[in-house]
């Protein structure tokens, strides 16, 4: 991946966007799997974690460095502003975040036994969340995701 996707934090108005932005390749930290709710809260883990913080709160985006303001409710709509700052919004041609918890994701042994809710991977490229053991694959929702980016 030649384009930058900087660290993020996304505070607690933004989850649904944090799983688009998994799904592009970001490191994309929510706020609310971190029990960052305060404001103090969410500028202390960005400045520890060195993330660059995205926010809909025009006090706290005035007080981070560096912060993204996002003024736009839906999703669709919020990504529009993000590529409008100049974030590159493609879709990975592989997963490399848990679009649940943001952790490293590995690629499933083609022998590998998968839960029942995921393909096998004999047949179909699985990948597994090293942390929740989430399984993903390229099935309807990355469509979706992938059609979303591309009309922006």
């Amino acid at each position: 991946m030649t384009e930058s996707r900087p660290p993020l934090l996304l505070d607690t108005m933004l989850g649904k966007l944090a799983t688009y932005l998994r799904m592009c390749g970001y490191d994309a930290a929510y706020a609310m799997d971190r029990g960052a709710e305060s404001d103090e809260d969410l500028l202390a883990l960005s400045n520890t974690e060195g993330r660059r913080l995205v926010t809909r709160d025009e006090r706290l985006a005035r007080t981070a460095e560096d912060a993204v303001l996002l003024t736009e409710r839906e999703v669709e709509d919020q990504l529009r502003e993000l590529a409008a700052a100049g974030f590159p919004l493609t879709l990975a041609e592989e997963p490399s975040r848990c679009g649940t918890c943001n952790a490293p994701v590995e690629r499933v042994d083609r022998t590998e036994p998968t839960p029942d809710y995921a393909p096998d991977p004999a047949e179909e490229t699985v990948w597994r969340c090293r942390d929740c053991g989430q399984h993903f694959w390229r099935g309807s929702h990355w469509d979706d995701v992938a059609d979303t980016v591309a009309d922006l």
